[in-house]
């Protein structure tokens, strides 16, 4: 993938962090909670880097899967599968609502499914070598954690499964006054 030469210099001018510490993730049932995404989404083209996706709040992994969810016809019936993950990670780029907006991004529609900013943010923190990025969630008041599992050192495991409970996430929606097709 060619990477905007400005977005890369611009980027290289954070600091990275370490990040240590819990975060959650929802699924359906049946998937490995450590399995990363290869389809992309809102930070990585797909097919370009294998991405594990994850929130620092359990709201925020359990409103992601709603938001998904809730497009889909029909309208899936099975609770999901909430995940803790421990998680390290060692050069982590953390970019504020206010850095997003200085990079491009348009955050009057950062709520929807319009990822082609953010996509090429994440394919450039990657191609520098990144092992993680923590930016605003867009469905919930909390920071994701976003893990490129290609740039990992292989030293050590980056992510530990923790536990897993089921969660109705049509009534956690309700709940919360996400909306939710009914069904």
């Amino acid at each position: 993938m060619d990477h905007d030469r400005e977005l890369l210099e611009r980027l290289s001018a954070f600091t990275p962090v370490p990040f240590d510490g819990e975060v959650f993730r929802a699924t359906r049932l049946s998937l490995n909670a450590l399995a990363p995404s290869a389809s992309g989404g809102r930070w990585m083209v797909p097919g370009e880097t294998a991405t594990l996706y994850t929130s620092m709040q359990a709201d925020g992994a359990l409103a992601e899967i709603a938001f998904h969810w809730g497009q889909m016809t029909p309208i899936p019936s099975k609770p999901a599968m909430l995940h803790r993950i421990r998680l390290g990670t060692r050069k982590s780029l953390r970019l504020a609502r206010s850095d997003l907006i200085a990079l491009g991004v348009d955050w009057s529609s950062y709520g929807t499914r319009g990822y082609e900013r953010t996509r090429a943010i994440g394919a450039a923190v990657a191609h520098l070598k990144c092992d993680g990025l923590i930016a605003p969630s867009a469905r919930w008041t909390c920071e994701n954690v976003m893990v490129f599992l290609t740039n990992q050192t292989g030293e050590e495991e980056i992510a530990q499964f923790v536990a897993s409970e089921e969660v109705d996430w049509r009534a956690w929606a309700r709940d919360r006054g996400v909306a939710v097709p009914p069904t």
